[in-house]
């Protein structure tokens, strides 16, 4: 049964939402924060991936990030100090965690989903972008799974699905480096299925979503469904474990020192407790 969202479009500020043409566009608008996601915004991507599930008019979506960035991952000074974190630590140590909202609502969407991503996309938001089931790059791209830096583990996109997309031996070496790459090594690898000029991401990524949204949508909901069947398997136990041990990572003093390191812009120095 599809889930309704609790935040309606209507209530959105941290996420632009549209249906054009069968097609759901999803934008983050936090640009001077480089769309990095604080726990609003987070509540309004799970919501706008309810919405188009739950929308009978929506064939595709597409989800981007309002320049000059695809999104940076979580608002570091928000979601890693204070009570926003003491709330995350809370809800993960339960006796069986579940998985991050937003990343259940984008992989439970029965809907094609296009990622267009047309600056940094780094941690939670390279995640985001493994939740799509397609990338397509601006030559501007960067894509990071830079959990490893703040004494983390990844979301489900990085331990689920980046082994399925580019391969288990270098979905680990970008998971335990926590390496930074641009768009042409993410094309070389098979992260993302093609990249084009900056000012084009757009229209190419409606085009393709056009494309797919004149198809019959029972059929494209099905195809999708047997495609996640095939190649990923069950969510809901893997994203339980990811939660579980991020809340025991997120009590560490490493964990802390990644936090500020970052804010204090310096290397990190970790002693492995």
């Amino acid at each position: 049964m599809t889930q309704v969202a609790r935040i309606q479009p209507s209530e959105f500020n941290c996420v632009l939402y549209e249906v054009r043409d069968h097609v759901a566009i999803v934008t983050i608008n936090r640009p001077e924060r480089r769309n990095a996601l604080n726990r609003r915004a987070y509540d309004e991507v799970e919501a706008a991936f309810r919405a188009a599930s739950a929308d009978p008019e929506v064939r595709c979506v597409v989800v981007t990030g309002k320049d000059p960035a695809f999104c940076s991952g979580e608002d570091v000074k928000e979601m890693m100090t204070g009570e926003q974190h003491e709330q995350s630590v809370t809800r993960l140590t339960s006796v069986r965690p579940e998985p991050t909202p937003a990343a259940v609502a984008a992989l439970e969407c029965d809907r094609p989903v296009i990622a267009a991503v047309n600056g940094a996309a780094v941690g939670w938001g390279m995640e985001l972008t493994l939740f799509a089931d397609i990338r397509i790059a601006s030559e501007q791209a960067k894509f990071g799974e830079i959990f490893i830096k703040r004494g983390l583990i990844t979301d489900v996109g990085g331990l689920w699905r980046l082994p399925a997309i580019v391969g288990p031996a270098k979905a680990a070496e970008l998971l335990f480096t926590g390496d930074v790459i641009d768009a042409e090594e993410a094309a070389r690898i098979g992260l993302v299925s093609q990249v084009v000029a900056h000012e084009e991401l757009m229209e190419h990524a409606l085009a393709l979503a056009g494309r797919i949204a004149v198809n019959a949508p029972l059929a494209l909901r099905f195809m999708k469904e047997g495609l996640r069947r095939t190649s990923y398997g069950d969510l809901r136990e893997i994203g339980s474990w990811v939660s579980g041990t991020l809340g025991k990572l997120f009590q560490t003093e490493d964990h802390r020192e990644g936090v500020r390191s970052f804010l204090e812009k310096r290397a990190p120095v970790f002693k492995g407790r």
